[in-house]
């Protein structure tokens, strides 16, 4: 019951996934919220609860699966379910996760997944003072010729404040002297640029060397500060300022660029002769950035790779160039380096949520979650998703990267059990770069198949007089299922014939199907019956289905022929009457025989075995009738004894007797034997002869007619139709089955008999072995005639 009811809920929780599925995506498209951190924060610190915004209670967080995801593999914010608390992961550096980029935000999604909803938040980072201001060269040398006039200025080399706003760099401060002072330009970038302005002319003879230190100030609280020693060297007279042939340089580098590779070379002139127009580059206001990047040779000119270029990190490099003569004066350019992207990363695939096993009669189930990503920059940088075509998933969008995996029609396990997925990224620069994620997915197993049979119908053939428990067949049934689910019991059912003893007859072996026999059969008594078999499988709910099994009982042959007449018990023999007239052929009398076998079994066959006189009579093997076999004379006996051999044809085969008694007469209307030696006393002989003739017939006929009473009460018994007259039932053993003559003198089982004496207002007729209920089987027994009459009328008296 429990089992049918999850059946009809998961159409309703599929409905509710599905509703859920589309509300979230509708949610997730809504403003992100802003939660903010300062940074160099503790790991494990309490950044916000996330209870309000989500709408949530406590409860409701451990199901729905709530759980915190960002771009890309590392997590810098965990999420607790049991208080819905939003925590730190880990230590954040804000210089290191944004640089010079203010503000500094991380984005990052909140997914629950039951039903799938996403949150949008960023996180943003908020600066310390936590770097002080650093000069890159702590020793500036500036030669300044002794003619320069007061006014003069000469640009310092900055300092570098890794923070951002107002702990960055704010100030500069110079020693104080009676020569120079510090003025502060501000550049279209926002940066500050210290400037040395000559406030007094100089005198080399003077003083050849003036030392000033600049300091920097940042604006934190407390403020934090970096120097710089300001070296002067005064110079001899240089009229000519060194010049650039092209104030800007504007270069593209791919970012595949080897180290050691050109980026360009910068050249200046100056019109001075001598050391006062030998040039030299250098570095004007270079970062570290660049200092490490790039490599300026000092005589050339020329820019050099040091290490390779990301155009992921940085995009474009602006350098500075000073190019100074002997004499101390000099000029500056710009080389504007701008970095290619080059299609180097492939797409990044990450895996929020995988279901690896699904039950295989639902449908529109979410498999997994998951984003893509990819560093790179426009072509390069987009991407298309997408699985094999001859899968029952498809691929749906979500919001900021995200995907779904979804089942799109119910799976049959006993198809197929398993689907490995293959989850292809494909960005769209030259060459195209591709990330492939395989996924694989197992179908678990439901009861909906019934066990099937081998086949509809059974058809086991036993013999009859079997051993007890005798294996007489199999049945086989297999259920496409797995497990329990194709576990398979057979067990007999109900038959369809209430009288048929089936507990008595076969049994079941329940694990394997093999068919067992109680009790020994007997054919004569059961020839065939039909029963059905059913086999269930184990699973929740079962199932089952069920064959038809018909056992056919094969004869032995067991049961010997058994004579009808003459019957062999009777009181007192039974006497043929043969008139010495007769002709060759003349029948003389029918042996009759049954057997209760079938078949050949039941082919009977007659031989005469033993005779008074051999070769008078002869007995015709096929339908047992005795005639004779010459003609008859006065000096053959008058007594004669016929032993007849009935056989039939099984294996081996079985056998009875049957004794005639014949006596030959001159006439049937002469009931005596005139004797040789009874000429003399002829007269006196006649009245003897009457009297023997007399008693002998009323002897035969009692005889007959107990014999004939007997066989009638025991036919009339297994007769289903009423008897024809009045039928005296006679007592004794006899066989209880009797079958129909043929042709050849046997009965089979399509007939029974009824002997009866009737009597009727005109004739007294001896009716002998007269079939009354035809019986036809499916064996195909003939219908038998009735005697023929040459032989009924052997028992006929006029």
């Amino acid at each position: 019951m429990e089992a049918g009811e999850g059946k009809e809920r998961v159409p309703k929780q599929r409905q509710v996934l599905i509703f859920f599925v589309l509300l979230g995506i509708a949610q997730a498209s809504s403003q992100p919220r802003h939660y903010s951190v300062a940074e160099e924060t503790e790991s494990g610190s309490f950044v916000a609860n996330l209870l309000k915004d989500l709408g949530l209670e406590v409860r409701e967080l451990a199901v729905r699966g709530a759980r915190v995801v960002s771009k890309g593999k590392k997590m810098h914010l965990q999420f607790d379910r049991q208080t819905g608390d939003l925590l730190l992961n880990e230590k954040l550096d804000r210089e290191e996760l944004c640089g010079p980029t203010e503000p500094c935000v991380l984005p990052f999604q909140v997914l629950l997944e039951n039903p799938l909803q996403f949150f949008q938040a960023e996180l943003r980072i908020r600066d310390i003072n936590d770097h002080p201001p650093v000069f890159l060269d702590k020793e500036i040398l500036l030669k300044i010729p002794e003619s320069i006039t007061p006014g003069t200025t000469f640009l310092l080399e900055r300092a570098q404040d890794l923070d951002v706003g107002t702990n960055s760099l704010q100030n500069y401060t110079i020693s104080p002297n009676f020569h120079f002072h510090l003025n502060l330009q501000d550049s279209p970038g926002g940066i500050i640029l210290p400037q040395l302005v000559l406030d007094r002319a100089l005198d080399r003879e003077e003083q050849p060397e003036i030392r000033l230190t600049l300091t920097a100030l940042d604006g934190g609280t407390p403020p934090k500060s970096g120097t710089a020693l300001v070296r002067i060297e005064v110079v001899d007279i240089n009229d000519n300022v060194p010049e650039f042939t092209k104030l800007l340089y504007e270069v593209q580098v791919p970012e595949d660029s080897p180290v050691g590779s050109q980026v360009t070379t910068v050249s200046a002139r100056d019109l001075d002769i001598g050391t006062n127009g030998e040039i030299s580059y250098a570095f004007s206001q270079a970062s570290e950035d660049i200092r490490k990047t790039f490599r300026l040779s000092a005589k050339s000119g020329e820019l050099l790779l040091r290490q390779k270029l990301d155009f992921e990190s940085i995009q474009t490099y602006t350098v500075n160039i000073q190019a100074t003569d002997g004499g101390g004066l000099s000029g500056t350019c710009v080389v504007f380096v701008q970095v290619m992207d080059l299609n180097d990363n492939p797409p990044e695939l990450t895996m929020s949520t995988l279901t690896n096993q699904i039950p295989e009669n639902l449908q529109d189930t979410i498999i997994a979650v998951f984003s893509v990503s990819d560093p790179d920059s426009g072509d390069n940088g987009r991407m298309v998703c997408s699985i094999q075509d001859d899968l029952p998933f498809f691929l749906k969008p979500s919001v900021e990267n995200f995907y779904t995996l979804v089942l799109s029609t119910a799976l049959d396990r006993e198809t197929r059990s398993e689907y490995n997925v293959t989850i292809t990224v494909t960005d769209l620069g030259t060459p195209r770069l591709k990330t492939e994620h395989n996924i694989t997915v197992l179908v678990s197993d439901v009861n909906d198949n019934a066990p099937a049979f081998t086949q509809t119908s059974y058809t086991l053939f036993v013999r009859e007089n079997n051993s007890p428990a005798l294996h007489i067949g199999s049945v086989s049934a297999t259920d496409r299922d797995s497990g329990t689910n194709a576990q398979v019991t057979y067990s007999l059912l109900p038959p369809q014939d209430p009288q048929l003893p089936l507990a008595s007859l076969v049994a079941i072996n329940a694990d394997n199907g093999h068919l067992f026999a109680l009790r020994s059969l007997d054919y004569e008594a059961l020839q065939a019956f039909e029963f059905r078999v059913g086999a269930t499988d184990r699973g929740s709910p079962a199932l089952s289905s069920e064959a038809l099994v018909r056992v056919l009982v094969l004869d032995a042959n067991d049961n010997s022929p058994f004579v009808l007449y003459p019957l062999h018990n009777g009181s007192a023999p039974c006497t043929e009457l043969v008139p010495r007239a007769a002709e060759p052929g003349y029948l003389v009398t029918k042996v009759v025989a049954v057997d209760g076998d079938s078949g050949q079994n039941a082919w009977l066959s007659f031989q005469l075995l033993k005779a008074t006189e051999p070769g008078l009579f002869g007995v015709w093997a096929h339908n047992g009738e005795v005639r004779t076999a010459r003609l008859l004379s006065e000096r053959d006996a008058a007594k004669h004894r016929l032993v007849v051999l009935v056989k039939d044809n099984g294996e081996p085969p079985r056998s009875a007797t049957a004794t005639l008694h014949v006596l030959l007469v001159d006439g049937f209307s002469q009931p005596y034997l005139p004797l040789p030696e009874a000429a003399p006393a002829q007269a006196q002989a006649d009245s003897l002869t009457v009297y023997l003739v007399v008693a002998l017939a009323s002897v035969s006929s009692l005889f007959l007619f107990s014999v004939l009473l007997f066989v009638a009460v025991r036919l009339c018994r297994r007769s289903r139709a009423a008897s024809v007259g009045r039928c005296s039932v006679p007592e004794g053993p006899f066989p209880g089955h009797l079958v129909d003559v043929s042709g050849t003198g046997t009965l089979s089982q399509s007939y029974q008999y009824e002997v009866c004496l009737s009597g009727g207002s005109g004739t007294n007729e001896f009716k002998f072995l007269k079939p009354i209920i035809p019986n036809f089987l499916a064996q195909g027994a003939e219908r038998v005639s009735e005697a023929n009459p040459s032989f009924r009328n052997s028992f006929e008296f006029s």
